[in-house]
């Protein structure tokens, strides 16, 4: 009772709700990502698993190349996630880190994140709906050419 009370109280005084609006990436476009950033590893020798999570980090699509590594499917939604949840690349980050060994903590945080390159936030003009990641490339440089050929494909 009490809480209905200061609702209206609240109603009386011209409160009114607040909506946030923002872009979302669509499953159609996660796919389309995936899909793409196989093609790119693809076409340059290598086989790796791409994975795309929207801005909350949850899963939107995933696919692995039938010879890539079982472990690239935790690395590449993991760095997907890192990347979301951060709004960096996950190249940069691990940079960072490196470079100022006092944010070491930034790992520990949760533990989806993987502070290895071939993770990128997908943007939508300045929004941030989500993250790519790419494991299994002989190099974390290679998986992240591979994300960025993805975004550039699809979004670009």
């Amino acid at each position: 009772m009490k809480k209905y009370l200061a609702l209206l109280a609240l109603a009386s005084l011209g409160v009114q709700a607040q909506t946030v609006n923002t872009a979302v990436l669509s499953t159609d476009t996660a796919q389309q990502m995936v899909t793409a950033g196989l093609r790119q590893c693809a076409e340059d020798g290598y086989h790796v698993t791409v994975a795309v999570v929207d801005r909350s980090g949850v899963l939107k699509a995933l696919a692995r190349d039938e010879l890539a590594g079982p472990h690239t499917i935790e690395s590449s939604r993991k760095k997907a996630y890192t990347a979301a949840s951060l709004g960096e690349s996950t190249a940069e980050l691990a940079d960072l880190i490196a470079d100022k060994p006092n944010l070491a903590g930034l790992r520990d945080m949760h533990p989806d994140i993987l502070m290895l390159g071939g993770g990128l936030p997908v943007r939508v003009g300045d929004q941030l709906v989500g993250g790519i990641g790419v494991g299994g490339a002989p190099g974390s440089h290679l998986d992240q050419a591979c994300a960025e050929a993805a975004i550039k494909a699809v979004l670009q």
